[in-house]
């Protein structure tokens, strides 16, 4: 067991760089403009040691409510025990991303307005619901000669030195 509990203890492979993408973050990280509301990944780079996030919150996903010159400030909800408390932390851009986990969500949605608008045209009912993918439809197989089945055994073990 270990014997160090500081606040960055157990972190060596969670704030390593992948290999040959070590040093500074590119100048494209710093370009990103955030807004109060966005939702961002928190990700600690270990390259940059002010402003980086705590163990816990790698990884986690939050909301911007505040912004400021190098930083941006993020709620996340943290469970505790039987509750969700509302943390608000402090993070410089260098350790946040925009989040991707809406995209699928807003595509479906524009996707389903579409489709609801064309069946209120053509007066009919639109299935918007998600569906699991459905097994393959059953066929019948036809032989032939080139897809003849080949009736295989096994050849008895034979045992010589």
């Amino acid at each position: 067991m270990p014997h160090s509990f500081g606040k960055k203890a157990r972190t060596r492979d969670m704030f390593a760089k992948p290999f040959r993408k070590q040093g500074e973050p590119s100048l494209s990280k710093y370009l990103i403009t955030y807004r109060v509301g966005d939702i961002v990944d928190i990700k600690g780079d270990g390259s940059i040691h002010k402003g980086m996030p705590h163990k816990y919150y790698h990884g986690r996903t939050g909301i911007v409510f505040n912004v400021t010159k190098t930083s941006v400030g993020v709620e996340i909800n943290k469970p505790v025990r039987h509750r969700l408390i509302t943390k608000r932390i402090n993070i410089r851009i260098e350790h946040v991303s925009p989040s991707r986990s809406r995209e699928n969500f807003l595509q479906r949605v524009k996707e389903n307005d579409i489709a609801s608008k064309k069946a209120k045209a053509t007066g009919e009912r639109a299935v918007t619901k998600r569906f699991p993918k459905q097994p393959n439809p059953g066929y019948v197989l036809k032989v032939n000669e080139n897809n003849a089945p080949v009736t295989m055994r096994a050849i008895k073990f034979d045992y010589n030195l």
